[in-house]
């Protein structure tokens, strides 16, 4: 095995990896600096995979890290994709309600979206309508104009050419076996780094266990599949959402125009039988599904999520008419 040196040796190449890696870069230009990745191109998994929507930070709650990130993401984003010709969808995102009850929610998402710097407001029946004609609402509606969508892929690829632009090397196709004193040993060569950043994904667990870091923590995970509706492309103009269960970290039935105006009802939110469970037995890992069998009842018994509820609700979602049902509850005209 050959011996690479590197000044920062990035584990991943993602959407967070590979930004990771041009940050570095930008603050330290005359570093070396690899990312590798198991797989022969960059994004192949949750950064390729995701729904696309840039979020605009109303969700979470006032001074946490992840309202900071997202606000502050949702400015960094756009700025990187006006400069690499990545285009974004505008069309901002209604939540509506059913009930009074979750009117009561919406108010909630108002504070938390001012409290973060969010520019949002509550509309009603009529301003709704003037902003997506098909939205049905019980009386009141959020609206938020910064919310879009880009392709996840475009926003990789632009990744990629900037940070191979600005000098870095990305190793492909080897994947991270150990740590051997202060080297990394990945499947075909030995890398030699002074400072690791572990974006493995559904895989960062395994990483830094390997590091001896966050032994407490392992991966239990859950995947979202969406429905096309091609009778639906370019027709409806906005992102229209639900309010969110409080009681679980999902956001409901929604419905997603994505950058080419095409229309995504979903997604479900089921844990996935091992950590790359896309399509039937793909990429199927004995040990993978024995940890998750393990894992998932103590996430049932947790004081923190209603799991029962989760099942209840995640479950008929693999049924398409009913996911396309949920999905009528939040605009005219969705059909099978």
């Amino acid at each position: 095995m050959a011996a690479n040196n590197f000044d920062f040796g990035v584990i991943g190449a993602g959407i967070v990896g590979l930004a990771m890696a041009n940050r570095i870069r930008q603050i330290h230009p005359n570093a070396s600096i690899a990312v590798f990745d198991k797989e022969n191109s960059v994004g192949e998994h949750a950064s390729g995979r995701n729904s696309g929507v840039l979020h605009a930070g109303f969700y979470y709650s006032p001074d946490s890290l992840k309202a900071k990130l997202t606000v502050d993401g949702n400015r960094l984003l756009r700025e990187f994709c006006a400069e690499n010709d990545v285009p974004i969808k505008n069309v901002g995102k209604v939540v509506v309600t059913k009930n009074t009850q979750e009117e009561e929610s919406l108010k909630e998402l108002y504070r938390r979206g001012i409290e973060n710097g969010v520019t949002i407001e509550i509309v009603d029946k009529q301003q709704l309508k003037e902003l997506e004609p098909r939205a049905k609402t019980h009386e009141k509606a959020l609206w938020s104009p910064n919310t879009g969508s880009a392709s996840p892929q475009k926003v990789i690829k632009a990744l990629e050419k900037d940070f191979l632009k600005l000098g870095g090397e990305i190793i492909l196709g080897q994947s991270f076996r150990k740590r051997e004193n202060n080297n990394i040993v990945l499947s075909n060569s030995i890398i030699s780094a002074n400072h690791v950043i572990n974006s493995a994904g559904l895989y960062a667990d395994k990483v830094a266990h390997k590091f001896n870091f966050g032994h407490k923590y392992r991966m239990l995970p859950f995947k979202g599949l969406y429905w096309y509706a091609p009778n639906q492309t370019n027709k409806l103009t906005r992102h229209i959402y639900p309010i969110p269960d409080a009681r679980n970290p999902f956001l409901g039935v929604h419905l997603t125009v994505t950058d080419e105006g095409k229309v995504k009802i979903g997604p479900t939110a089921i844990p996935a039988l091992w950590r790359e469970n896309y399509r039937m037995l793909s990429n199927f890992k004995v040990q993978e599904l024995l940890q998750v069998a393990t894992d998932l009842p103590k996430m049932a018994f947790s004081p923190h999520h209603d799991f029962g509820a989760l099942l209840k609700q995640e479950l008929p979602k693999y049924s398409r008419s009913y996911l396309v049902k949920q999905a009528s509850l939040l605009a005219e005209g969705i059909k099978v």
